[in-house]
Order: C-alpha cells, then sequence, then structure tokens
C-alpha cells in the first residue's frame, strides 16, 4: 500500500475541493483503488459532500471483477476501524454514546459502536439542531437504540462514555476540558493538516492512538498541529491497529484515562472492504 494520492482542487466561489487516490493489492490475488472527491460546498446544496468509486481487480490478471459503491464501502470501513479501536480504548462498560455530525458517517459509526459496547442511548448533535432531531428519530427506529438530539454540544460531550466526531471542521470543535474521566474520543472526519475536531487540551489529557501512524501522522492536522506546537511528541502515540491487534499495545490501561483516537483511512481497509463484498455477492448469486 503505497501513501495515497491527495490533489486541491479548486472550485469557482466554493471552498477547495479535494482528490483522492488510495491504491492496494495482494500480491497475485487482487487489487483496487479507490477514486474519491471531497466537495465541502455541497452542503449549501443539499448534496454529499464525498463521492467515491472502488475498482476491484484480479491480482494475476489486471482483469477487472468488480466496480463498489465507494461512498458505501468509506462509510462501512471507517465506522468498522472506530470500533476496532474503541473494542480496545473504551471502558468495558461504555453505555453512553456522543455522535457529533449528522452527515452519511453518523448512522454507520453509531451502529458499529454498538457491536462492541452496550450503548443504551447515543446522544446525536449537527450544527443543524432541526436535522439532528430527524436523524435522531430516523436512528431509533432504524437501530433500535435511544438517539436523541441535543443542541449543547458542551452537554453532549460532557455525559459520554464515548464521543465520537464525523464532521469537516477546520476548526477544533472537541474542547478538550469538556471531556470526563475515562472517554473515549474517536476522531473521524479530518483528513487534511488543516482540519481539526479537538483543541490542544484534548490531545494532552489524553494517551493517543491511530490507525496508522504512517498516515495520521502527517495528513491529520488532529496530530500534525499539535506535533508541530509541541503538545504532542511523536513518541508520544502509543499505537496503531497494527499494534492492538497484534497485541503490541493493549489500548486502555485504566478507567480512568482519557484514550483519544484519530483514524484517516487507509487503502488496505478500502481493499478489504471490496474483497468482503466480491466475495460475499459471487456467493450470494452461486457462482
Amino acid at each position: 500500500m503505497p501513501a495515497r494520492y491527495h490533489h486541491t482542487m479548486s472550485v469557482p466561489d466554493k471552498a477547495d475541493a479535494t482528490l483522492l487516490l488510495m491504491p492496494a493489492w495482494q500480491s497475485g490475488i487482487y487489487f483496487g483503488v479507490k477514486l474519491t472527491s471531497v466537495f465541502p460546498g455541497n452542503a449549501d446544496t443539499g448534496l454529499p459532500a464525498v463521492s467515491a468509486t472502488y475498482l476491484l481487480s484480479d491480482g494475476k490478471t489486471g482483469s477487472p471483477l468488480a466496480l463498489v459503491d465507494g461512498g458505501e464501502l468509506t462509510a462501512r470501513r471507517t465506522a468498522a476501524a472506530s470500533a476496532l479501536a474503541a473494542d480496545y480504548l473504551a471502558r468495558k462498560n461504555a453505555a453512553t454514546l456522543t455522535m457529533v455530525g449528522t452527515g452519511r458517517l453518523s448512522a454507520n459509526l453509531i451502529e458499529a459502536h454498538c457491536t462492541t459496547r452496550q450503548i443504551e442511548t447515543v446522544t446525536l448533535w449537527g450544527r443543524n439542531f432541526e436535522k439532528a432531531k430527524n436523524n435522531a428519530q430516523e436512528l431509533r427506529e432504524k437501530l433500535g437504540v435511544k438517539v436523541v438530539a441535543e443542541q449543547s454540544l458542551p452537554k453532549a460531550v460532557k455525559h459520554a462514555d464515548i464521543v465520537s466526531v464525523a464532521t469537516l471542521s477546520n476548526d477544533p470543535l472537541i474542547q478538550g476540558e469538556w471531556l470526563s474521566d475515562g472517554c473515549h474520543l474517536d476522531l473521524v472526519g479530518g483528513f487534511t493538516p488543516n482540519m481539526r475536531e479537538a483543541n490542544d487540551t484534548a490531545v494532552s489529557r489524553s494517551r493517543i492512538f491511530v490507525d496508522t501512524r504512517a498516515g495520521a501522522m502527517k495528513e491529520a492536522g488532529d496530530l500534525t498541529i499539535p506535533l508541530a506546537n509541541g503538545t504532542l511528541k511523536p513518541e508520544e502515540v502509543q499505537a496503531d491497529l497494527y499494534d492492538l491487534t497484534r497485541g503490541n499495545n493493549i489500548g486502555r490501561i485504566s478507567d480512568n484515562e482519557i484514550t483519544y483516537f484519530k483514524s484517516v483511512g487507509t487503502a488496505l481497509e478500502d481493499l478489504a472492504g471490496a474483497i468482503l463484498a466480491y466475495e460475499n455477492s459471487k456467493e450470494l448469486l452461486g457462482a
């Protein structure tokens, strides 16, 4: 998996867009690439900010095998990675989840976190409170979990065992002083060095974990900015998912510590998800 290719594209009269190309392969088995575009200005017109397509091909012949909905793939693999991290980092008795953001990912993240912990109450916050209330009602019906909208972000964060954040914010939304002892903070949205979802206080109060060191420590403003200003030192990043899943780091070590997980995504997750979708579809079709 090489580093993903990251390009900024200007959009007349709107915020700049981003083009991402993410290749990965299993030698002689499969290879694939995801083409993703992020247009933040789409929020003003009600269109999705993120569009993506994934092409999976045969690793022996190069023949294309499947074209996968990149948005669905991204949402599912991103939420799965957050849930995987939370399984190592959230308290075992975590029962309250706050979801910050009402975009496409929010439903996937709520569903994924509910698979790793016995979540009793989900609090949903969004910049548009009416949208948050509507989404909360839909999620209650879809997931069978108590989901309530909250207008006050500090209140929503202070009472949460897990705080999951999926926004396109350039300025920190989560203030570290709001986090309760034992909280797990899951930061998903920011994927460039200029985007931030949590402030320096959140960093200084937490033990820091990432999906991949190569990606998160170079691309995520939630890490690159505190690394640049001295709030965080590289050696203070405890582990990535590779370390956690192999037992090189045990993750949470006490019920009182605050854990902080930052993901920017990785092409390996996309490849794994695309392979799973393709092989499941073959089974369903009897191929």
